[in-house]
This record gives structure tokens, sequence and C-alpha cells, in this order.
């Protein structure tokens, strides 16, 4: 198979490539370049997206994975350049108008350029590129919703924030929140599958989703793979709710253990911590509006071939990723080592 993929030199579209490539295909990346190299046995065509994509013109594919993130043109000029017989779009879940439970209507197109990086608008960008792709592709087209991407080079802070700080120890400040809906997809078995799906010219619109877990579960397994001794009682010794960082029991803030201490949304809200994503945050804390994105049914992906690997394992190779980074890095999302302090010392919390 001769594979395009428009990207090929970081996270999911380099994970495709590679996978791809060992697998014996040829591989082409289009890609500036300058975020990285492209894996073993691709070749790199030089190709800045903003200017166009002249060097792919006239060009034909077996298969095009495409993963553009914010630009609608970008879409529409590689359709109008390249020609192939099954073409990949990954999109995100964030096309779905409703935030708060997971229902079918999706936000209105956004074709025009902006500046604007919003949920709403990058998910308003991600419809007209879909709505682009299906135009011009038909029933050759494959338009993949990915949630929340985790495991190996990933630099967006979120689940490798978990995976790095549970690594260290002590006690963790989560969200009191451990029934809360999460999912997440390793990149590996996401890459893999878009693979697969190309090999086979799989078409159709699906949600790229794990399993619901809860995210006391998650954390738990996280933890259980990367930090150094669990605490893995589901609530430990009664806390009072109201008590605070010295009143905790000292057999749960070792050094060399771990305990998840969480503090209700509604304090973390006082105190100015955000949910999700960005400085001052708790990574995938999800609060009541926004669970409509972490709680879609997998099982159209499930029964087109998706298999998902335990979190253990992604939760170890993200932790490589965290520390080829630099664990004491700037983060694009988080606590820092002096807000979390900040927090077990003057807000009510209780030991999972």
């Amino acid at each position: 198979m001769r594979l395009l993929v428009l990207g090929g030199t970081e996270f999911l579209s380099y994970a495709v490539a590679d996978d791809a490539a060992r697998r014996g295909h040829e591989v082409v990346c289009a890609a500036r370049g300058v975020s990285g190299t492209v894996p073993a046995g691709a070749r790199l065509v030089r190709v800045d997206r903003e200017v166009g994509v002249e060097p792919l013109a006239g060009e034909r594919f077996d298969a095009v994975v495409d993963v553009a993130r914010m630009s609608y043109r970008w879409v529409r000029d590689a359709l109008a350049a390249v020609r192939a017989d099954h073409w990949t779009f990954v999109s995100t879940i964030n096309v779905y108008k409703d935030t708060a439970v997971p229902g079918p209507e999706l936000l209105e197109p956004i074709t025009e350029e902006t500046s604007d990086n919003s949920p709403e608008v990058y998910g308003g960008v991600k419809v007209a590129s879909e709505n682009a792709v299906l135009d011009a592709l038909g029933d050759r087209a494959l338009i993949v919703r990915p949630g929340l991407i985790t495991g190996a080079r990933d630099v967006h802070d979120r689940f490798g924030y978990w995976a790095n700080r549970l690594s260290r120890g002590g006690r963790v400040v989560v969200p009191d929140v451990p029934a809360q809906p999460i999912q997440q997809i390793d990149v590996l078995d996401l890459a893999g599958w878009i693979v697969d799906s190309a090999e086979r010219r799989t078409t159709g619109i699906f949600d790229a989703v794990g399993p619901v877990l809860q995210l006391g579960a998650l954390l738990g397994e996280i933890a259980e793979a990367v930090a150094p001794e669990v605490r893995s009682d589901s609530v430990g010794p009664e806390v009072p709710s109201d008590s605070v960082g010295p009143e905790v029991p000292s057999d749960s803030v070792g050094p060399e253990g771990t305990a998840l201490v969480g503090i209700a949304p509604e304090h973390l809200v006082e105190a100015g911590v955000a949910h999700w994503a960005g400085p001052k945050s708790l990574p995938l804390w999800a609060p009541d509006t926004h669970q409509g994105f972490v709680s879609r049914d997998g099982s159209a992906i499930v029964a087109a071939g998706l298999r998902t690997r335990p979190v253990a394992e992604t939760a170890r190779v993200a932790l490589d990723t965290e520390r080829g980074l630099g664990v004491d890095r700037e983060r694009k999302a988080g606590l820092t080592a002096e807000e979390e302090a900040e927090l077990l010392a003057t807000l009510p919390h209780r030991i999972w």
C-alpha cells in the first residue's frame, strides 16, 4: 500500500506512519520537518500547508491519513491536490454540540480562518473539514473522532501529568469525584486501527474512544503502574470532610508511599483550579457540564476491530515520555508542587 500521511513527525501522525512503515508499506509523510523526524522507513516530502501542497499535486496514493487540526483550508487544498482510493480524516469528539451528555447533534461548521482556539471553534472547524472530506470522497472516506489520546510522544500534559505526579508518591491532590466517567485511548492502539482501516478500506464515522472508566479507577490503575508504593484501599481511614493537611493520618503522607487526596470540586473552583487542562489545573477532571465528551459509546469502533491495551501499559509509556521531556519542565496542564502544597494546607480534603 502506498500511504500518504499529512503530518508524520508528531504524536498520532508519527504513530500512524511508524506503524505502516513497520508493516512494509510505502509511507510518504508530508510535513515541514521542523517538529521532528519521520519514522524509520518513511520518506519526508517537505510541505508547508500554510503555503500550499504543490509538492503533492497530481500524486496518487492508495490511502491518505490527514490530521489537520485547525484549518479547513488545509483540508480543502489537500483534497484538491491529491488523489486516493481511501481517505482518513482525524477529527475530534469536540464536534458534538451537547457537552453535558453524549448526544448526536454537531456544531455548526466553520470554514473561515480564525485565531480562536476555543473548543467550540475547534469543533466547528473540524465539522467543516469532515464535510469537505465526505463531499469529496463519499463512500471512500473514514472519519475518526478521537477523545483523549494518550501514551508515547504525548506532549499535552494531561494523562502524562498523572503518570509523572503519581510516580513521585506522597500526597497527591485529585478532584474528589471518583465516580466521574473518563475515557482515553492509547495512541498506538488508535494508530494501529487507522492503518488496519486503510488496509481493509473501512469507511464511515467512528467515535475513537476507549472504555468508559471511573476517574478514581483510572488514577488508581496509573498509580499501581508507576507509583513507588500504592495505597490500594478505596477510601482509607475515616477522615472528616473538613480536615486539612496537618490532620491527615501520618501513615498516608510518607514520601515513599502514595495517597490520593480528594478535594471537593467547589473548593477547587474557589481556589482557582481549572478543570481538564491549562495552568493550575487538574487534568481529566470533567465537570457535569462536560461529561458528554468523556462518556461516548465506543462499541462501533470496537466492532470495527479496535483493541485497547491495559491502562497500566499506557501509564508506563507515558512516564517514559514525561522523563524524556523533563519532569520539571513548565507544563501545559497540572499543578506545580507549590500549588499542590498550598491546596493541601488550606482546603478540606479526604484520603481515598
